[in-house]
């Protein structure tokens, strides 16, 4: 990436910056994601959104707020708090100080994905700044609409390639006044889809469902006694060696849940990979035997991250079997230097996501290389 780089502070310090700034264009935060997905373009001027920050307008009584880009998560979970009020979302990075708008661009998550999905189901608008400096709005008040797509949508999880999110709208959630966390010891990988039915079969509803350091962790959200009285009646029906945690061990293990999602490796590559949950503990499985090793797993969604030998062969083998199954994987962390291809054998979707590309930046100037090989940089491409 070049040395150049750009520190807007407004919206429209934003949209000039990306429309008077030539060649290729990358957004930049907190930089907790710097080097998630494919590397980009050497000679690409880095554009902060770190300035965009803090609190646009919140609305407690339709439980909605909108955010500058760059706003860390945990500050705005802070200031949402006093009203009891929160964004139910938790991927393990928010804890490095990890931006509202580069959460949702690298479709991150975390456990409560389960109960209440991703940043794609909590985000009811957008404003982005596309390749030309057009500002764009999708929900709320328009300066401009995208005829015929859903930004909001076609922004998620596409690393900042077809627009640069400026601010965001988010949908809020009630604090819950308690949590208990329930465990279950886990034999083995090949045992995760059993595991996951024996919570969800029940009546007995999770919030968050994930299974680390041999144990399957369920997260159960509520009022005081409404928590305690559904934490003894899943241990009951789970039976064998369920146990409901201390608030301490409860904290520990999600803590220790964390820190194993988020690793970042001297010596390693981490993946997170996504597939059917009946097909995850065998595919985990097979992923150990390649070396796999600081699993963390969700059974019920079928997402899982891990770490394997930094390796171009072994990351190449993970994508293929991966995609094989139907799935799909991304390169989250490796050692500076090595060369491990960041994303999966190209899908046949991909057609779609090249002429999405095409309407929104035919010379490709915003993260460029960030999706490739999937999204090549078009021939005859300007500088």
């Amino acid at each position: 990436m070049s040395t150049t780089s750009l520190s807007p502070g407004s919206l429209v310090e934003l949209r000039d910056a990306v429309r008077d700034t030539p060649g290729p264009v990358v957004a930049t935060g907190a930089g907790t994601a710097a080097d998630w997905g494919g590397a980009v373009a050497a000679d690409a001027t880095a554009v902060s959104v770190a300035g965009l920050s803090g609190v646009i307008a919140h609305n407690p009584g339709d439980m909605t707020v909108s955010v500058g880009a760059g706003t860390p998560l945990s500050d705005l979970q802070a200031t949402l708090a006093e009203s009891g009020q929160r964004v139910a979302f938790d991927a393990a990075r928010v804890r490095r100080g990890a931006t509202v708008g580069g959460l949702f661009a690298t479709a991150d998550a975390g456990p409560l994905a389960l109960g209440f999905g991703s940043l794609r189901d909590l985000v009811i608008g957008v404003t982005v700044v596309l390749a030309d400096g057009t500002v764009a709005r999708s929900g709320g008040h328009v300066i401009k609409n995208v005829a015929g797509y859903d930004l909001a949508k076609l922004l998620h999880g596409a690393y900042g390639t077809f627009g640069i999110v400026a601010e965001v709208v988010l949908r809020l959630h009630p604090v819950s006044a308690a949590t208990r966390t329930v465990a279950l010891p886990v034999a083995d990988l090949a045992a995760l889809p059993a595991a996951g039915r024996a919570v969800t079969d029940t009546p007995v509803e999770a919030g968050a469902l994930e299974v680390v350091d041999g144990r399957l962790l369920a997260l159960l959200e509520g009022t005081e006694a409404g928590v305690d009285g559904r934490a003894t009646r899943l241990v009951e029906l789970l039976g064998g060696a369920a146990e409901v945690l201390s608030p301490a061990d409860a904290d520990a293990a999600w803590d220790a849940h964390r820190a194993t999602v988020d690793r970042r490796p001297d010596d390693a590559a981490v993946l997170r990979v996504g597939v059917a949950p009946t097909r995850l503990g065998d595919l985990l499985t097979g992923l150990v035997d390649l070396g796999g090793s600081h699993v963390t797993a969700a059974p019920a969604t079928g997402v899982a991250t891990l770490s394997v030998p930094a390796d171009p062969g072994v990351v190449e083998t993970v994508h293929a079997r991966v995609a094989a199954l139907g799935g799909t994987s991304t390169l989250r962390a490796h050692p500076a230097g090595a060369d491990v291809p960041a994303w999966g054998p190209t899908p046949t979707s991909a057609v779609v996501l090249r002429s999405v590309a095409a309407a929104f930046d035919p010379d490709q100037r915003l993260g460029r290389g960030r999706l490739a090989p999937w999204l090549p940089v078009p021939t005859g491409a300007s500088a």
